[in-house]
């Protein structure tokens, strides 16, 4: 997968009735950034009133993410892979991130905890920390806008 974060910058209705531009992060999966703008043109038109733009678009480098439809925030997760060297004998770390949906810190990690079960690589998690996610769009096979890969 190929995940792009993307910046959808519009005027929002604050809660005390004064209109703010705001600048909101979204992640998609897409082939490609001009793929990546177009989808998430696609999915915010149904979510904001009014005028947006995308005010920016990068790749986001995710090994893996795993979904909590209860959660309402996504946090990243840091996580060091340890493999050994054969010849040298010397541990090697290969950091990675990762994403989890959850309520708060303490079920994001349940939720990264239960989805790395089964994993038989030794990993050391270095932090969890909130993102400013607003949603995330992953691939759906029944949506067309997703060219099909020719091989």
């Amino acid at each position: 997968m190929n995940w792009f974060e993307c910046k959808v910058s519009y005027e929002k209705m604050m809660d005390n009735g004064v209109q703010k531009r705001v600048s909101e992060p979204y992640l998609v999966d897409a082939l490609s950034f001009t793929e990546a703008e177009a989808r998430i043109i696609e999915e915010v038109k149904h979510y904001v009133s009014g005028e947006f733009t995308v005010a920016d678009i990068k790749r986001a480098k995710f090994a893996e993410l795993f979904f909590n439809e209860t959660g309402d925030r996504y946090y990243r997760i840091k996580v060091n892979f340890i493999t050994l060297d054969e010849k040298s004998g010397a541990e090697k770390k290969t950091p990675m991130q990762m994403l989890a949906q959850a309520s708060d810190l303490k079920e994001a990690i349940a939720v990264w905890e239960a989805g790395m079960k089964g994993t038989m690589s030794d990993y050391v998690v270095v932090s969890v920390t909130e993102t400013l996610l607003m949603d995330v769009f992953p691939f759906d096979p029944g949506d067309k806008a997703k060219p099909a890969v020719e091989e």
